[in-house]
C-alpha cells in the first residue's frame, strides 16, 4: 500500500491574510505531517473500562510493544457509519483478523470512556474491540490526522483510518479523507493482513 502523507502548512502570514492584515516575510511557518507507513507512534495514554467495568489507563507503549496491534479510528462514537459499518465490521471479522496473529484490535475515538463503553455495549463489542477514549485528542493530535467538525458542533475530532502496527511501528495505514469510509474497514485490513 502506498504511503500516504499530508502537510499542512500554517504560516502568520497566511493568518494576517485571512484577516487582512500585513506581517513581515520572516514570519515562522509550522509543519503538521500525518502519520505515515514506518513511523513509530507517539506516545499518549488512553481510557477504557474492562470487563469488570472499571476505568483504566493503557498507554501505546503497553498497547502495541512486542504485539501485532490493529488500531482504527472513527470520527465519533453513535455517529452513523462509524455505528453501522466501521465498528460494527471490526467485531464481525474480529475472528478472522485475530486469525492472522493480531493480538488486539481497537478503536479509538476523541469521546470521553463513558461514551466509548456505553457505545461498546450497545454493538456488542465485548473482547472482540477494545474501545478506547482518546477524549483530548492527545493522540489524534499527535498523529497529524485532528479533524475540525465545529461546523457541525463536534469540535476537534480524528480523521477515519485503520492501521496495522507492529511492536509499535506502523506496517500498513488506510487513512481516509475527512469521515470518508472507503479504504479503512475490516475486509480493508484483513487484505493487507493477506486473507
Amino acid at each position: 500500500l502506498a504511503q500516504r502523507r499530508l502537510l499542512v502548512r500554517s504560516t502568520r502570514s497566511g493568518i494576517a491574510a485571512m484577516r487582512g492584515t500585513s506581517v513581515s516575510s520572516r514570519s515562522p511557518s509550522v509543519e503538521v505531517r500525518a502519520v505515515a507507513v514506518g513511523d513509530k507512534l507517539p506516545a499518549a495514554t488512553f481510557k477504557y473500562f474492562n470487563s469488570e467495568g472499571n476505568m483504566k489507563e493503557i498507554t501505546t507503549e503497553q498497547l502495541c510493544k512486542g504485539k501485532k496491534v490493529v488500531l482504527f479510528a472513527v470520527p465519533g462514537a453513535f455517529t452513523p457509519t462509524c455505528s453501522m459499518k466501521h465498528l460494527p465490521g471490526f467485531i464481525e471479522r474480529a475472528d478472522e483478523v485475530k486469525g492472522k496473529g493480531v493480538d488486539v484490535i481497537a478503536c479509538v475515538s476523541v469521546n470521553d470512556a463513558f461514551v466509548m463503553d456505553a457505545w461498546g455495549k450497545s454493538v456488542t463489542a465485548g473482547d472482540k474491540v477494545m474501545m478506547l477514549a482518546d477524549g483530548n485528542a492527545q493522540f489524534t493530535k499527535a498523529l497529524g490526522v485532528e479533524l475540525d467538525l465545529n461546523d457541525k458542533g463536534l469540535g476537534i475530532r480524528s480523521r477515519r483510518y485503520a492501521m496495522l502496527v507492529e511492536d509499535s511501528i506502523v506496517k500498513v495505514l488506510n487513512l481516509e479523507e475527512g469521515g470518508a469510509f472507503t479504504i479503512s474497514s475490516a475486509d480493508n485490513i484483513l487484505e493487507a493482513l493477506g486473507a
